[in-house]
């Protein structure tokens, strides 16, 4: 879906194309991020009135699922796992590589996440969608290279 005019007109649109149903609520948060890249926070109470919901339902949703977001994201995303199985696996070690291959740099951002579920390759991490098994910092360096000159999304 692409955008409407603005963030309030696509919450009204992407609730519409789901019959503003409350059930929906998750996958009307992602349609929205999907178009703008963000939820706006403006746009919440908009999508609390299309589906008829409290604000704070909406707001829940939103704080609990790490995948939202209320900002626009820089162009690298790097999530790194911090589940069990990768902090087995030296994930607390690959965290700090992570945020030292990428310190300084305001285009990317690396959030620690609780699961991508590829365990049986940990560490895991995830660049812009793109799952890492066995990660550690020169794989993770190659992969922000590889986004930096447009081979990745």
């Amino acid at each position: 879906m692409t955008p409407a005019s603005g963030p309030i007109e696509t919450a009204v649109a992407v609730c519409a194309s789901h019959g503003n149903d409350p059930a929906l609520l998750i996958e009307i948060l992602h349609d929205v991020q999907a178009a703008l890249s963000y939820v706006p926070e403006a746009a919440l109470p908009q999508i609390a009135k299309s589906l008829n919901i409290a604000r704070a339902e909406v707001h829940g949703v939103m704080s609990f699922y790490h995948d939202f977001r209320t900002e626009p994201a820089p162009a690298i995303v790097l999530k790194v796992c911090r589940a069990e199985a990768c902090q087995a696996m030296a994930g607390p070690d690959v965290l700090a590589q992570a945020q030292a291959v990428c310190a300084g740099r305001d285009d990317v951002l690396v959030e620690p996440v609780y699961c991508l579920g590829n365990c049986a390759l940990a560490p895991a991490a995830m660049l812009n969608g793109r799952l890492i098994g066995r990660a550690d910092g020169a794989r993770l360096a190659q992969a922000i290279a590889e986004a930096d000159a447009g081979a990745l999304p």
